[in-house]
């Protein structure tokens, strides 16, 4: 595959969590949560994407959300559960961004905010004017998705390099 080949990051904010009394880390998916995952799921089966890599936090409620949206998927990619994904700062993703194998055109990234959210507005030097204006917005709520493109190797990922192509959000 050609470095001039367009690539696709995909970042996925986890679904609603509740709040029982159990560690950060170990949250759960709320009842909504769990419907927003799916149809998170399959909101990203429309676009017709094909991931060939998921990077997902090992919290219980980013795990949770990729259990119930991959269902909806129709294909399964390889999965890596990723400790440094977990309350990453912008920097902190992109560095693992950048660690991405050059063979992976689509990357579906599964975390939290405001990490998500802060990545996702970094990373878009360039937007479809529609995608931009739904994220500034509706900022990034619980099982919201953005979509951004960019040419080149995956070691030259940084803030500004990529074009905001999608946005969606459950409750929009």
């Amino acid at each position: 595959m050609s470095v001039d080949t367009p690539r696709r990051i995909v970042l996925l904010r986890h679904a609603k969590a509740d709040w029982p009394q159990v560690s950060d880390h170990e949250r759960p998916l709320a009842d909504r949560g769990r419907r927003d995952a799916a149809t998170a799921g399959r909101k990203l089966a429309d676009t017709g994407l094909t991931f060939d890599l998921a990077l997902c936090s090992t919290a219980a409620r980013t795990r949770e959300t990729w259990k119930l949206a991959v269902q909806e998927l129709g294909h399964r990619p390889k999965t890596v559960y990723e400790d440094r994904l977990y309350e990453a700062s912008p920097g902190e993703i992109v560095a693992v961004l950048n660690e991405t194998p050059d063979d992976v055109t689509n990357l579906l990234v599964i975390g939290h905010n405001p990490g998500m959210h802060a990545v996702a507005d970094g990373l878009a030097g360039q937007s479809d004017p529609d995608a931009l204006a739904k994220l500034t917005r509706g900022g990034f709520p619980t099982a919201t998705y953005a979509v951004l493109e960019f040419t080149g190797p995956w070691k030259s990922v940084e803030l500004g390099t990529a074009r905001l192509t999608d946005y969606w959000a459950p409750h929009d």
